[in-house]
C-alpha cells in the first residue's frame, strides 16, 4: 500500500476539517501527519505491524489508530465518514485559485453558498466584498478563479491520472487472459494535462477482459460496453476507455490509440504516399494485412526511425525520423546529480545529512541546496545568520564525504523591483544562484517581462527558476514574454530551469524546444523539499524528453567536476 495515498488521505481530512469549522489544531495535526509520512525515511507499514508507529514524534493516539486501521483494511472510516458529510459542492470550491478552506467555509456559514454556481451568483450580486477578510480586490481574484475552473473542469494533473492508469494496467496484466496492455492516449505521450485516459489490451477472449475490467474496485459506472470497448468512470471522476483487440493486432491499436490525432493524420498520409494504408487494424497494402511486432517495426516499415511516445505531436517529429535527425532523448540515468533543494534551514522537511545520504543511495553523486532567501519571511528564509550555520555545515559533510558535493547555493526572491535579494557581497559567496518570483504575479506583461530581464543582467545569477511561475489546474502563470528572457539566456549563459513538480512543470515542454534551439541550457530541477521529492526530477523527466532534450542539453548530467568548472566559469571576477 503508497504511503503517498494514505498522506493525501490525511491532507483531505485536514482539508475536510477546516471546511466544517472544527479547530484550527485539529486540521493542523493531521496536516503535520501528512507531511510526516511523506517525509519518512523507514517503511511505515513495517512500524504499524510492529506496533511502533508511536515512536515517531507528533504521531498521537488518533493519528496511530487510523494509520493502523488503514493498513489493516485499506480504508479509514473517519475519513470515509468526514467525506460524505462535506456537500460534494464545497469540495469543488477548494479548486478555485485563492479560495481556501477557510474561506469557503466562511461563505458557506454566512451566505449559506455550497456550490461553484452559487458562488459566481454571490461575487456577481457583490456580497462577497462586505464580508470580514474579503473585499473587492478578493472578490475579483475568486471571480478570475471560477473562470479559470471552468475552463479546466474535467481536466487532471498528470501525475494523477497517470497513478490511477498504471494501477489499472497492473490489474488487467495480472489477468491470465491478456497478452499485453499498455496505457495510450496523451498520458503515454506525457501531456501535463490530461482529460481522460486511454487503455489497450491484446487477448484472445475480449468478453471475459472487459467484464473484469469493469468489476475493477477503481470503478465507480460502467457507461458503455462493446464488443472490443468499454468506457467506464472512476470514483476519482476520471473517464476511462479500454480497447480489446487481438493479440496480432496490439502493437497497431497502441501506436493508433497513443495518438496524438495530428499525428496519426499525418502518419496516415505518408503511408498513403508509400501505397498503404494505416489504421488500428494493421498495416494493409492493396488490402492485405501485415501486422507488426511492435511500434518499432511499424514506423520502419514506413521508412522511419521509431518515434518515442513523447515526441508524437506533429511538431516536425516524422520529417526528422526520416531523415535520421530525431533526438536522442536524455534517459533517467543520465541525470548526475539535482539542484534546487530545501533543507530545514527553511521551509523542508529533512536535514542536509538526510538528504546527501539519500541522494546517494539513489546513485547522485551532488546536490545544489537552494533554500530560500531572506525575503521569503513565509517560508523562514535564510539570514546572513542562517547561512553561516549552513555553509558551516556543508564545509563539514562535503569533508565527511569526499566522494559528493554538497553546492551551496540559494533561490534568491526576484524582487518587483528585478533586483535579486540579498547583496552583491553576499551573492558572490554563493556557488551558485537560482533566481524565482514568489511575489507580486500580477504585474503587467511589460513589467514582468522587464523584471524578469533586469534580474538576469544581475552577474549573479546561476539559473532562472520556475520562469512563469504557474501552478497547473491551480492558477496560470504571470504575464510574461517568454522569447526575449530565453534570449537573454542564451546571450548571458543563464540556465532556466523545468521545475519537476508535477503542480508546475515549468519550464513548459513547449518552450523547452525552443531554448534548446537557442542553446539554452535546462536543468531538471525537483524543487525538493523532502527526501521524497528527490524523485521527482527522474519522475518528471518525461516532459524533458518531450521537449526534443539531450543528455547535453541539461547541467545536471555533468560530472562533479564539469559543474565545479562551469559554476567557477559562470562567477564574474
Amino acid at each position: 500500500m503508497d504511503r503517498h495515498d494514505l498522506a493525501r488521505i490525511f491532507n483531505e481530512i485536514g482539508t475536510f476539517l477546516e471546511l466544517q469549522g472544527e479547530n484550527p489544531f485539529k486540521s493542523r495535526a493531521y496536516y503535520n501527519a501528512a507531511r510526516t509520512i511523506e517525509n519518512l525515511n523507514v517503511e511505515l507499514e513495517e512500524l504499524a505491524r510492529e506496533g511502533r508507529l508511536g515512536e515517531i514524534p507528533g504521531f498521537g493516539p488518533a493519528i496511530i489508530q487510523k494509520i493502523s486501521e488503514w493498513f489493516q483494511t485499506g480504508t479509514i472510516a473517519y475519513y470515509e465518514n468526514l467525506k460524505r458529510a462535506i456537500p460534494s459542492g464545497l469540495v469543488e470550491l477548494l479548486g478555485v485559485p485563492g479560495l481556501g478552506p477557510k474561506k469557503i467555509s466562511q461563505v458557506h456559514q454566512t451566505l449559506g453558498i455550497a456550490s461553484l454556481e452559487e458562488l459566481e451568483e454571490a461575487c456577481e450580486a457583490n456580497r462577497l466584498a462586505g464580508l470580514p477578510g474579503f473585499g473587492a480586490k478578493t472578490q475579483e481574484k475568486i471571480v478570475a478563479g471560477i473562470r479559470f475552473l471552468k475552463e479546466h473542469r474535467g481536466e487532471y494533473l498528470l501525475y494523477e491520472a497517470l497513478a490511477q492508469g498504471l494501477a489499472l494496467r497492473e490489474q488487467l496484466a495480472g489477468h491470465p487472459l491478456v497478452e499485453r496492455v499498455e496505457l495510450a492516449g496523451s498520458c503515454r505521450r506525457f501531456k501535463e494535462i490530461v482529460k481522460d485516459l486511454d487503455l489497450v489490451a491484446g487477448t484472445a477472449d475480449p468478453d471475459a477482459v472487459i467484464q473484469f475490467f469493469q468489476q475493477l474496485p477503481e470503478v465507480a459506472q460502467v457507461v458503455a460496453s462493446g464488443s472490443t470497448k468499454s468506457t467506464v468512470v472512476l470514483h476519482s471522476g476520471i473517464n476511462v476507455d479500454l480497447r480489446v483487440v487481438a493479440p496480432r493486432e496490439f502493437s497497431h491499436a497502441l501506436q493508433h490509440f497513443t495518438g496524438s490525432k495530428e499525428h496519426n493524420t499525418a502518419l496516415r498520409h505518408l503511408a498513403k504516399e508509400q501505397g498503404y494504408k494505416v489504421n488500428e487494424y494493421g498495416l494493409f497494402q492493396a488490402d492485405e494485412p501485415r501486422y507488426c511486432r511492435d511500434e518499432a517495426a511499424l514506423y520502419e516499415a514506413l521508412g522511419l526511425r521509431y518515434i518515442p511516445p513523447e515526441l508524437r505531436e506533429n511538431l516536425g517529429e516524422l520529417e526528422a525520423a526520416a531523415e535520421g535527425r530525431l533526438p536522442r532523448l536524455v534517459e533517467a540515468g543520465d541525470l548526475r546529480g539535482l539542484f534546487h533543494i530545501h533543507t530545514t534551514y527553511s521551509d523542508g522537511g529533512n536535514t542536509l545529512r538526510e538528504l546527501l545520504l539519500a541522494a546517494q543511495e539513489r546513485g547522485y553523486a551532488y546536490l545544489g541546496v537552494s533554500d530560500h532567501s531572506q525575503a521569503a519571511v513565509y517560508a523562514h528564509g535564510l539570514t546572513r545568520e542562517k547561512l553561516l550555520l549552513q555553509w558551516a555545515e556543508i564545509d563539514r559533510l562535503n569533508e565527511e564525504f569526499p566522494g559528493f558535493r554538497i553546492f551551496k547555493g540559494i533561490e534568491a526572491d526576484i524582487l518587483p523591483s528585478g533586483e535579486l535579494d540579498y547583496d552583491r557581497d553576499s551573492l558572490c559567496r554563493f556557488d551558485f544562484v537560482i533566481g524565482s518570483i514568489h511575489s507580486q504575479f500580477r504585474m503587467s506583461r511589460a513589467e514582468m517581462t522587464g523584471r524578469l530581464l533586469k534580474a538576469m543582467d544581475n552577474p549573479f545569477l546561476t539559473m532562472l527558476g520556475h520562469p512563469t511561475g504557474r501552478i497547473l489546474l491551480g492558477r496560470p502563470g504571470y504575464e510574461v514574454d517568454l522569447e526575449p528572457i530565453i534570449a537573454k539566456a542564451a546571450e548571458r549563459r543563464i540556465v532556466i530551469e523545468l521545475n519537476a513538480n508535477p503542480y508546475r512543470l515549468d519550464l513548459d515542454w513547449r518552450w523547452c524546444r525552443r531554448a534548446k534551439e537557442l542553446g539554452v541550457m535546462l536543468a531538471v530541477n525537483p524543487d525538493a523539499h523532502s527526501v521524497a521529492e528527490l524523485d521527482l526530477a527522474r519522475r518528471s523527466l518525461p516532459l524533458a524528453r518531450k521537449g526534443w532534450l539531450e543528455a547535453k542539453d541539461l547541467l545536471n548530467t555533468r560530472s562533479t567536476a564539469e559543474i565545479v568548472q562551469y559554476l567557477a566559469e559562470k562567477k564574474p571576477d
